[in-house]
């Protein structure tokens, strides 16, 4: 089980997890997390892409509430992409999967991935 660290970030303050003694860091604020996924989104779904942010920032409350934590991991983040192989409806499912059961989407991920 990962410990919980603060890390503070100029005038912010940010809870992390600290896996084998390494920091992961996490962008502080929804709106940048959707910035920062923003140019994945268009080169992966284009036209969809705001459509495909939206469904990401549902997922993220989704998975506050399943799991406590803010937002997924960018790695969980990275598998619905992969997994959603370029189409709106794949994201949907793909972000459900995660919330689900994330060990499923990780696994369907790598197949896609070879």
């Amino acid at each position: 089980m990962p410990r919980e660290t603060h890390f503070f970030c100029r005038d912010r303050c940010a809870r992390v997890p600290v896996f084998a003694g390494r920091v992961s860091f996490m962008t502080i604020g929804r709106a940048n997390r959707r910035a920062e996924r923003e140019r994945r989104a268009s080169e992966v779904l284009g036209s969809d892409a705001g459509a495909a942010l939206d469904v990401l920032e549902l997922t993220e409350f989704a998975w506050h509430d399943c799991y406590g934590e803010v937002t997924p991991p960018d790695q969980v983040i990275d598998d619905i992409f992969v997994v959603a192989d370029g189409t709106l409806a794949g994201l949907v499912r793909a972000a459900r999967l995660a919330i689900e059961d994330f060990r499923d989407l990780r696994l369907a991920a790598d197949g896609l991935r070879g």
